[in-house]
């Protein structure tokens, strides 16, 4: 957890202390508003009024000007002061009658401020909770296989497949440390990206590449379709592309389309789809479940993936989107047509009525239309051919 940078600040000097509080500059500008026509009036209608006495009513005047700007302060900043008392209480109550407009923007912005305080809070408590789920799963079951490498009389074939369990879970935890910094990272809204020309075709055949044995052990054909260019960070673009295509392999049923598009990029699957709205599952600190191919479950980290993407995206001056539709890559039927009777097959009517009457012909059933799949896009600003 982060800390809050501490900043060093200066005690104002001598003149600006007395001066810090609205309710001593309201009392100011009040008894000088209230005092200075009096002086300015006395002054000038001045005749054989001893100066003892002149200068008593003066002050006599200045003393009840001071009093007036006091009480007439209060009285302007109650309502302001009512809601520094609430703020400070933590219990901020329903508008009051005699708030001002500005009082009540003020209420209703400290209200939607510490609304948004308290569901990021709740989600950050989640997400803390989900990652040390996350975490641990794999600690522990790299400590039973160590623990069985080290004490088992084991054979080499079963040490091997040991090993490489142990080098499976600590894959895992790499990847989510990785989506962890990543989320820090993209969470800023500063986010820049040193972007250069790129084949997106070469950067989706890499991504391929390197996920094709996770496609084989799930028995799911992973394609890479289409080609064209962009000014883009091939690295960093990458791993956005890397997160989608890693979640279409663990939920499609047989086929994943990686696409290079005349938007951007691409990724299709034959999975269920998101059964929620892209905004809420993209967030890095959500609380809220989601089904996804009939199991539930709590979004945590699991929503690092798609909230880095869609960062990414916004980086390169894009968006992410989803929708469901039909695989690019397969061509529509031909519609059929009827063949044109030949000039001999054209009787006489006589002849028409001595031809026997056919038998009614079964209406074709219509082509049942292609399952829809699971698109998510990385929408780029330019994609040259």
């Amino acid at each position: 957890m982060s800390r809050l940078p501490t900043v060093a600040r200066l005690a104002p000097p001598a003149g600006a202390a007395a001066l810090s509080t609205l309710r001593t500059q309201f009392t100011l500008v009040i008894f000088l508003l209230a005092f200075l026509p009096n002086l300015v009036l006395t002054l000038s209608a001045r005749t054989a009024t001893p100066s003892p006495a002149l200068l008593a009513w003066m002050l006599l005047v200045a003393a009840l000007c001071g009093v007036l700007g006091y009480l007439l302060s209060g009285a302007l900043l109650r309502p302001l002061s009512r809601l520094q008392r609430e703020l400070e209480s933590g219990r901020l109550r329903e508008v009051h009658d005699d708030d001002p407009a500005e009082i009540r923007a003020l209420r209703l912005a400290f209200t939607q401020l510490l609304e948004r305080l308290r569901t990021e809070q709740t989600r950050r408590n989640a997400f803390m909770a989900t990652l040390v789920h996350d975490l641990k799963t794999p600690l522990i079951a790299t400590g039973h296989l160590t623990q069985a490498l080290v004490n088992l009389p084991l054979p080499e074939h079963e040490r091997r497949e040991v090993g490489q369990q142990i080098a499976s879970e600590t894959g895992r935890l790499l990847a989510l440390v990785q989506q962890m910094a990543d989320a820090h990272r993209f969470e800023r809204e500063d986010v820049r990206v040193q972007t250069a020309p790129t084949d997106l075709r070469v950067l989706l055949s890499g991504v391929a590449a390197r996920l094709a044995p996770q496609a084989d052990a799930r028995g799911v054909a992973l394609s890479v379709h289409g080609a064209g260019h962009a000014s883009v960070d091939a690295s960093v673009l990458e791993r956005a592309v890397t997160n989608l295509a890693d979640n279409a392999l663990r939920y499609a049923h047989s086929a994943v389309e990686l696409h290079v598009t005349p938007e951007g990029l691409m990724v299709l699957d034959d999975g269920p789809g998101l059964q929620a709205d892209l905004t809420d599952l993209a967030q890095p600190f959500n609380a809220q479940p989601t089904t996804i191919a009939g199991q539930q479950y709590t979004v945590g980290t699991a929503g690092l993936g798609l909230f880095i993407t869609r960062r990414i995206a916004e980086a390169h001056g894009g968006e992410l989107r989803y929708e469901r539709r039909q695989p690019l890559n397969r061509l529509s039927p031909e519609p059929a047509v009827s063949p044109t009777p030949s000039p001999s097959a054209v009787s006489s009517p006589v002849e028409l009525q001595a031809l026997p009457v056919p038998s009614p012909v079964t209406p074709a059933q219509p082509t049942p239309a292609a399952p829809a799949y699971t698109a998510l896009s990385i929408v780029l600003p330019e994609v040259l051919p």
